[in-house]
């Protein structure tokens, strides 16, 4: 498939004032000392993330997908849904861990998805080598076929700066994702404002209903445009995510300043390597005091100790953007 200009798309023909934005936020899944699961932990974080109005994602790149195994995928699945309540919408990664040249595993993808209906959860299909191999036509037919195995599902554009299996599609293909019923949406991780505002000039002609998922922790005014979104670094304050959305639904110029201080934190926690963000998302909420320990993921990239004192620094300038009066 062809991958169509993006020079036309007006960003400022999008922008959709006082619009109700609907957020996803992926959990990150903390570790204690000992570098081992902190499960209290994530069950609070799961909590206070549901409290805020905001969905929570498990299972994501934020939760380590990749680097865990299928019972501790299944043990955060129980514990968000044991948090939750029947009822309540969550979200969860469906990853299936391959290797280069593998062939595409659709029996390994309907196990995941099995386990995510069990506990009522909508599934974000991950890319993998498998799923991702060969043109954008086939990449579409392989959703298409995935799609048959659930009653709706995200779908995921993923760029390598994260996981090598990524794949961003070309623009007519993107165009075929949004033909597949049951994908309600999908999560566009390119880190790229261009490409992100020609999914959403394409949408908006061809399928209003669809969910554009800003995954662009390096973007995340993409809200204005029309995105909603599904982001790691909101793990480090979904509540200030939940109040920055709010404003913008009610016209309140708190919007800019509270969201010009999330996106500080976005530009220095998502800087290369970028796999490392998680770390710094741990040293956040260890510094909010809402983690006993700031351990990421042994075999997960580390950030420097030193982050830590410019990290208490953003989340002051976060703390006191929520707290702003309107200037007259």
């Amino acid at each position: 498939m062809s991958h169509a200009t993006s020079h036309v798309t007006d960003p400022l023909a999008l922008v959709r004032p006082r619009r109700a934005i609907r957020g996803m936020s992926a959990i990150l899944l903390p570790f204690s000392a000992d570098r081992r699961i902190d499960w209290d932990a994530f069950a609070a974080h799961v909590a206070r993330t549901a409290t805020a109005g905001i969905t929570p994602a498990v299972n994501m790149d934020t939760g380590y997908v990749q680097l865990i195994d299928d019972a501790t995928r299944r043990r955060a699945l129980a514990t968000a849904r044991a948090v939750l309540g029947a009822g309540r919408e969550l979200v969860a990664g469906a990853c299936v861990v391959d290797a280069p040249g593998a062939p595409f595993d659709e029996a390994a993808y309907a196990r995941q998805f099995a386990a995510i209906a069990e506990v009522g959860a909508i599934p974000v299909i991950f890319p993998s080598f498998g799923l991702t191999a060969g043109g954008d036509a086939e990449c579409v037919t392989r959703h298409r076929r995935l799609a048959q195995h659930v009653e709706a599902f995200i779908g995921f554009e993923l760029s390598t700066e994260f996981v090598p299996c990524g794949r961003v599609l070309g623009l007519d293909a993107y165009v075929e994702l949004l033909r597949i019923p049951n994908c309600l949406g999908a999560k566009h991780s390119s880190l790229s404002r261009r490409l992100e505002w020609d999914r959403l000039a394409v949408r908006d002609r061809v399928r209003p209903d669809f969910h554009v998922f800003t995954g662009n922790d390096l973007a995340i005014d993409m809200v204005r445009y029309g995105s909603d979104w599904l982001l790691g670094l909101s793990t480090a304050w979904p509540e200030a995510f939940a109040q920055r959305d709010r404003w913008w639904a009610a016209g309140d110029p708190r919007f800019d300043e509270l969201d010009d201080a999330l996106q500080a934190l976005g530009d220095f926690a998502f800087r290369r390597p970028v796999p490392a963000y998680k770390h710094s998302m741990a040293q956040a909420l260890r510094l909010r005091g809402l983690l006993a320990s700031d351990e990421p993921h042994p075999e997960s990239p580390r950030r420097p100790d030193s982050d830590r004192e410019v990290i208490a620094l953003i989340l002051d300038r976060i703390d006191l953007a929520l707290g702003a009066a309107v200037v007259a």
